[in-house]
């Protein structure tokens, strides 16, 4: 079948170079590269759960999170109020 589509320049160079190195037809590269690409765009993508490990991080004596400003005070310096 005959169509026509607008093709960037980039990609267009990188499938006659891919065509070239293959000894194959540019025709052929452009249809197996958009069966490979149409087969990745039905396939729902693989999402894993974000998981993130607690690590014991300790506080310094004398430092309390119960009071943030206080905390931040007793860090930055007076200063920083």
């Amino acid at each position: 079948m005959r169509t026509t589509i607008n093709i960037d320049a980039d990609v267009l160079d990188r499938a006659r170079h891919l065509a070239n190195k293959l000894g194959t037809s540019f025709k052929s590269v452009i249809n197996e590269a958009l069966r490979t690409g149409l087969e990745q765009v039905e396939k729902p993508a693989r999402q894993q759960p974000y998981q993130t490990e607690p690590h014991a991080m300790g506080l310094r004596k004398g430092y309390n999170l119960d009071n943030i400003q206080e905390l931040l005070a007793q860090l930055e310096g007076e200063a920083f109020r």
